[in-house]
């Protein structure tokens, strides 16, 4: 075990793989990054959480507390050169702490793992959804009803199709899999983002949406409000689980990680709210014309399955071009969750073929057999678990695990170690503000604030 003065090799023969530019990484890390908890969650944590009050203090803890902390996640991966769960063994420069980091490790693949699992349901809910509109195109109105009817076997057989497609972009590798199809997918993410915007802003109660969204009353901010921001800010940048560690073990040292890290928090974010410039709009556009958004008590109704309910009746409303936008829609929904889970697959199948010496194709397996066995206790038992596991992984898991990053990366690493591996990438940055404050901060005031959120929120 090292003392965390030097790297050890590496624990696998194989070559690891890397990204081929910095484009490819800002695309890979921003698309694990960008996902449903933007397009799907994050809208709905605005809309059930005082709209604009939600949206300012998401954004703020985002570049507090999240940025620092990714900053944080993306130095250990580059350090160690190794999967989260060998890169945090490797890092305190004290022996005695090694299994520590292993135990920690074993923990954010545990949490990613569940993750996976929920995020896999939501993908299967997405293909089928965008499939059945072009079925009823074809004539096939049998097969479109039983894409959007929500029984066990529907869920459970466009579960696996997502986990599939996951699967066979991982085993591509970094280069040929992750970072081509994310820096494909991105890209075009945005561009139907923005022309669904300027489609649905024109539409009668969209302005409405637009006030809600942005127009903000600090009277709905509450400790519970702070907590599920940050829980949001988390789970949205991907932290607290090991993806941004193995994204950024696979960096290259030249890099400055300081300003990728910004460029990936900053692409998250705007992401995130360009999706609640769509949404939120989109359901006071079907408040307008009569569905039931919110219950007596200014609740939304079925929060987590409100995009599957709210938005596919108001695209069917609009006739023959609602047809087009609704597949546009899901689609752009398919893609977001898709660049998140080919990192969330990343992370377990990076751990076994450094630390078991599997190949690709077997790690995947061992990994998404298991996922997917999960997925059919999840769906067997959906009003139990499926809320349960999303409120333990993401509001509760994510920031703890995140939280005792911080602590590894504050105080268990040297800062001389820090400091030099920032400088590879970026030479003067003992010169500027960002390692003025970055050190402590992450030392100190990361770990305090987020569990701060965490007793009280």
């Amino acid at each position: 075990m090292s003392s965390g003065h030097d790297v050890p090799s590496q624990p696998h023969s194989q070559p690891r793989g890397q990204f081929s530019s910095r484009l490819g990484f800002v695309f890979a890390a921003a698309g694990s990054a960008v996902g449903i908890g933007n397009i799907w969650g994050f809208p709905t944590q605005v809309a059930d959480n005082g709209g604009a009050a939600f949206l300012i203090i998401y954004l703020i803890l985002s570049l507090l507390l999240a940025y620092p902390a990714l900053v944080a996640e993306l130095m250990i991966g580059r350090y160690s050169q190794a999967n989260p769960i060998t890169a945090l063994e490797r890092l305190p420069h004290a022996q005695a702490f090694s299994k520590h980091g292993h135990a920690l490790g074993c923990l954010a693949v545990i949490t990613i793992c569940l993750i996976f699992a929920f995020y896999s349901i939501i993908g299967g809910w997405l293909i089928a959804y965008g499939l059945a509109p072009v079925f009823n195109e074809l004539g096939l109105e049998a097969a479109a009803n039983w894409l959007v009817s929500f029984t066990p076997e529907r869920n459970l057989v466009m579960t696996a199709c997502f986990i599939v497609i996951t699967l066979t972009v991982v085993n591509g590798g970094i280069e040929k899999g992750i970072e081509k199809w994310s820096s494909r997918l991105m890209p075009l993410l945005v561009i139907l983002l923005l022309i669904l915007i300027g489609f649905v802003i024109g539409q009668e109660g969209a302005f409405d949406g637009v006030r809600h969204y942005l127009v903000p009353d600090f009277s709905k901010v509450t400790p519970t409000l702070l907590f599920n921001a940050l829980g949001q800010s988390f789970f949205s940048m991907s932290l607290g689980v090991g993806a941004m560690m193995a994204y950024g073990s696979y960096l290259s040292k030249r890099a400055n990680l300081p300003a990728m890290a910004l460029q990936v928090c900053l692409l998250d974010t705007g992401i995130a709210f360009l999706a609640g410039l769509l949404v939120i709009p989109c359901m006071f556009v079907a408040l307008e014309s009569g569905m039931m958004i919110y219950d007596d008590n200014g609740l939304l109704h079925s929060s987590d399955t409100l995009v599957f309910n709210v938005l596919p009746a108001f695209f069917s409303s609009l006739g023959a071009i609602g047809s087009v936008l609704g597949v546009m829609f899901f689609v752009l929904m398919t893609i977001a969750a898709l660049t998140s889970s080919i990192s969330m697959l990343e992370v377990p199948v990076s751990c076994l073929t450094e630390r078991g010496k599997l190949s690709r194709q077997k790690a995947s397996l061992v990994i998404c057999l298991p996922v997917l066995l999960l997925c059919s206790l999840i769906i067997a038992n959906f009003s139990t678990l499926f809320s349960g596991v999303i409120t333990l992984t993401t509001r509760y898991a994510q920031p703890f695990n995140a939280l005792l990053f911080c602590l590894f990366a504050g105080w268990l690493m040297h800062r001389n170690h820090r400091l030099k591996e920032i400088q590879q990438g970026f030479s003067q940055v003992e010169e500027t503000l960002f390692w003025r404050i970055w050190p402590w901060y992450v030392r100190y005031c990361c770990p305090v604030l987020i569990g701060s959120l965490l007793l009280f929120g």
